[in-house]
């Protein structure tokens, strides 16, 4: 069993294509989606009294950990709007995972290996 799923890891066929394929329009959707947050955050949070969002690397630090972690040390958005922005990028990350995870589950799932 062992032996057989190292094989599917070691031959690059149609199925180590599409899953490599999946996996990097995931990637770049999810750079796309931390470089429009940081913007977002950026604009939203940098003049709201208490925040700790003061620059653009604060914004991408936030962002990019959110994407991650789905926590950060900077404290959550305090702006209405900063907040929509924080949920939506909680929800990406969540469906990523779960995404990512599915298309590794079918790759693995039982069948011919090219």
């Amino acid at each position: 069993m062992i032996l057989e799923e190292l094989r599917r890891l070691t031959t690059w066929g149609e199925r180590h294509r599409r899953l490599a394929s999946r996996l990097l329009l995931v990637l770049t959707l999810t750079a796309v989606i931390d470089g429009i947050g940081t913007v977002l955050v950026y604009f939203l949070e940098r003049n709201v009294a208490q925040t700790d969002i003061h620059s653009l690397f604060d914004a991408f630090f936030f962002t990019t950990v959110q994407l991650l972690t789905v926590s950060s040390q900077i404290k959550n958005p305090l702006s209405v709007s900063g907040r929509v922005v924080d949920i939506f990028l909680e929800i990406w990350a969540v469906l990523v995972v779960a995404g990512s995870a599915g298309a590794i589950a079918s790759f693995f799932q039982t069948g011919d290996s090219e």
